[in-house]
C-alpha cells in the first residue's frame, strides 16, 4: 500500500464518504446499483461484492447495506408480516440482508467498515463477526454548531476490522439535536433519504481512518 490509498465506498449513491476520501487526495470510488446522484466519473455502477474483488483496496467502507430486515426497528415484521407480504418472504428476505452483510464484513481488504442500524438478534445469530469490533455514533457528535446539518439524533452503527472506533469532532452537547431522520415522511424516498449520510461523520471517517491507515503503513501526517 501507498499514498495515495484506494478507497471503495460501497452502496452509496450521494457520493458524501467518497467525496471526504477525495478531499484528501485518495483513489476513492463509489459503487452502488443506482447511478450516481452528482454524476460523477467516480462512481461504478455494479454491485459491491463484485467490485471489491475486481481490484485491491487498502479500505472497504459499506455505508448503506440494505437493512430493512436487520434492524431491530423491523423486527415485528418477522412475526406479523406486512399487507400483501407473506413470512417466509420476510424470512428470506432477512437471510438475504444477512448474506450481502457478511460479504460486505469479509471484503478481501485489509481494512474494512461496514455501516448499519442496531440489528435484532434473529440477523446477530445469521452473521460471523469474529474479527471485528461495533461501536456506534450520533451525527451531532460532528456538528459545528446548532444550526448544522449534522445536528441530528440518528443511532449508527459500525462493524470494523483493523479500524478505530470515530472519535466526536463536534462542538454541540446533543441537547438541540433535531429528529428529522426519525420522523422522514412516508413515501417512496423515505428509505433513500433515511439511509442519507451525513458531512461531518463522513469527513470524521476520512480523516480518521486514513491517518489511521498510513500510520500503520509508517506514512502518519502524508495525508495532513
Amino acid at each position: 500500500m501507498t499514498f495515495p490509498l484506494r478507497v471503495l465506498v460501497g452502496c452509496e449513491r450521494s457520493g458524501t464518504v467518497r467525496d471526504a476520501f477525495l478531499r484528501l487526495g485518495h483513489d476513492a470510488w463509489s459503487c452502488d446499483l443506482a447511478a450516481d446522484e452528482r454524476r460523477s466519473n467516480r462512481h461504478i455502477r455494479d454491485d459491491v461484492r463484485r467490485v471489491m474483488h475486481d481490484h485491491p483496496w487498502d479500505i472497504v467502507c459499506v455505508m448503506h447495506p440494505p437493512c430493512t430486515r436487520l434492524c431491530g426497528s423491523g423486527v415485528r415484521w418477522l412475526s406479523v408480516p406486512p399487507p400483501g407480504r407473506t413470512r417466509e418472504e420476510m424470512w428470506r428476505e432477512l437471510d438475504e440482508g444477512c448474506a450481502l452483510f457478511q460479504d460486505c464484513l469479509d471484503a478481501p481488504a485489509p481494512f474494512v467498515a461496514v455501516e448499519n442500524p442496531v440489528m435484532h438478534g434473529h440477523a446477530k445469530e445469521r452473521i460471523n463477526f469474529e474479527g471485528t469490533e461495533n461501536f456506534y455514533v450520533q451525527p451531532w457528535w460532528f456538528a459545528d454548531s446548532d444550526d448544522s446539518l449534522d445536528n441530528e439524533k440518528k443511532r449508527t452503527g459500525f462493524w470494523v476490522r483493523n479500524l478505530p472506533k470515530l472519535e466526536a469532532t463536534g462542538s454541540v452537547d446533543g441537547t438541540t439535536a433535531r429528529n428529522r431522520v426519525h420522523f422522514a415522511r412516508p413515501g417512496k424516498d423515505r428509505a433513500v433519504e433515511r439511509s442519507r449520510f451525513f458531512t461531518g461523520m463522513a469527513e470524521a471517517m476520512a480523516e480518521q481512518w486514513s491517518a489511521h491507515v498510513l500510520a500503520c503503513m509508517g506514512h502518519a501526517g502524508i495525508a495532513a
